[in-house]
């Protein structure tokens, strides 16, 4: 069986993993809060976390990999934009988690075995937080039922390597007279008759947003399970706090006994935001006519554990290697054996990069079948060819020609100022330049607008 290796957060070191049962592998990945389309730096966990199950599934076996992922559709952003648009809460759920599960498809997400949403599972929320309060680690006051940090303070702060008095010092934390501790946090909270809420032992409210996950996964997991996943923005406080509620809650159990936490995204070098003007969804990608696949490729071209960088230059180069790929496995024969060194490196830490770099090499090699079953596994093919990859039959030589005239003109002027110029106009209209010593090749590209080519004459 082949040996997979993976950083472990909470031990700060690459380790061996083995499941606490071959016949369940167990893992939790956090899921959306489903009030609006999910930007390309949401999708980025979806997407490590679907190539370490798929892995796990090659290892183990499909029927032997239990992959929970859940929806928060109870959350104060979901009220305030059902109270801005004035529909209901369940029609914004129910809409944006279909949205986020098309946009997850589209990158070639495998579903999870199992996607709760918070809402079904009040019951047990409530249950565990009437354990802590009985434990002595959680406390009712004026309608809030607050963990008590002073309770696990010798333990809070391992995964995220910070001391309590270190994490008052340096986070935002909500100073309320019923607080014992600053840092204690909200497990219930009262809710107004216009906002969400249910009965409780504390009155009607609604749960904190930690304790959902904390509930979820025992239920679906058990006390003990393997690997649990999310951004390394959710290290603290929600992982932390996760920890804390559930090894309170259930000292018997370790809770998760991997942590696996990807790095954030920038987009052409700079941290994505709104106010830069860079701030883009998974459908907006979609829409402007990059494949799922190529948005994919460009994610696995970096390991989950460094900062990536999305850039359209990242998306191009994606783009012209997948469709070389699909030429030629295109006609090939069809075989279900995956690549042994693609799977030993995703068996390093999901190293995707090498794993890309091994289909590289596998693809100057005479063996379609394989190089075909590997794209399928690492979900960059499904059962056929994708149709913005198939070839247009569109005659691009003469434009070819006439790029190259362009070329020898500007070389003998030593101007490339009409060349940019030309260039930037075929790439707008769909159009992949390719230059070298040899000449100009063009190729149509996603996107391809024969009407914006024409007006290039």
């Amino acid at each position: 069986m082949t040996e997979i290796r993976l950083y472990n957060t909470k031990t700060r070191k690459k380790e061996v993993f083995e499941p606490l049962t071959a016949e369940n592998v167990r893992m939790y990945v956090c899921g959306p809060t489903v009030y609006d389309r999910a930007h390309l730096g949401n999708a980025r966990p979806v997407v490590v976390f679907d190539v370490l199950y798929r892995l796990l599934r090659h290892v183990y076996g499909a029927d032997q990999v239990t992959y929970v992922r859940n929806f928060t559709d109870v959350d104060d952003k979901i009220n305030a934009r059902a109270a801005e648009s004035g529909r209901a809460i369940s029609e914004i759920t129910a809409e944006t988690t279909q949205w986020f599960l098309d946009d997850m498809a589209a990158l070639g997400a495998l579903e999870p075995t199992q996607m709760p949403r918070a809402t079904g599972f009040i019951p047990q929320m409530v249950a565990m937080i009437e354990t802590l309060i009985d434990k002595g680690h959680a406390y009712a006051a004026e309608g809030h039922v607050l963990f008590a940090v002073d309770s696990w303070k010798d333990r809070y702060g391992a995964l995220s390597g910070r001391s309590v008095e270190d994490m008052i010092a340096g986070a935002r934390v909500e100073v309320a007279p019923y607080k014992r501790n600053p840092m204690d946090f909200v497990l219930w909270k009262p809710s107004s008759d216009d906002l969400p809420g249910w009965d409780s032992p504390w009155g009607r409210g609604r749960p904190g947003w930690h304790i959902e996950c904390s509930a979820m996964a025992y239920e679906l997991l058990g006390d003990s399970f393997d690997i649990h996943g999310g951004g390394n923005d959710l290290m603290f406080p929600h992982h932390e706090n996760e920890i804390a509620q559930s090894c309170c809650a259930h000292p018997e159990g370790d809770f998760a006994r991997f942590w696996l936490h990807n790095e954030m995204l920038q987009v052409e070098g700079k941290k994505m935001s709104k106010s830069l003007g860079n701030f883009f969804t998974v459908r907006d990608l979609l829409d402007q006519g990059v494949p799922g696949e190529v948005i994919r490729f460009v994610f696995l071209s970096t390991h989950y554990r460094k900062p990536m960088d999305w850039t359209e230059k990242k998306a191009r180069e994606a783009e012209a290697t997948l469709r070389k790929w699909y030429a030629q496995v295109e006609q090939g024969p069809v075989s279900a054996v995956v690549h042994a060194p693609v799977i030993d490196a995703l068996a390093d830490d999901l190293n995707t990069a090498g794993a890309l770099s091994e289909l590289h090499q596998l693809s100057q090699a005479d063996d379609v079948a394989t190089l075909r079953a590997t794209l399928g596994f690492l979900g960059l093919m499904g059962d056929a060819v994708p149709d913005w990859a198939e070839k247009p039959d569109i005659d691009l030589s003469g434009y070819a020609d006439w790029f190259a005239g362009l070329r020898e003109q500007a070389k003998a002027k030593k101007d490339f100022s009409e060349v940019d110029r030309a260039k930037a106009a075929l790439v707008a209209a769909g159009v992949e330049v390719r230059m070298s010593k040899e000449g100009v090749e063009l190729l149509p590209a996603a996107g391809f607008d024969a009407a914006k080519l024409e007006a290039l004459k």
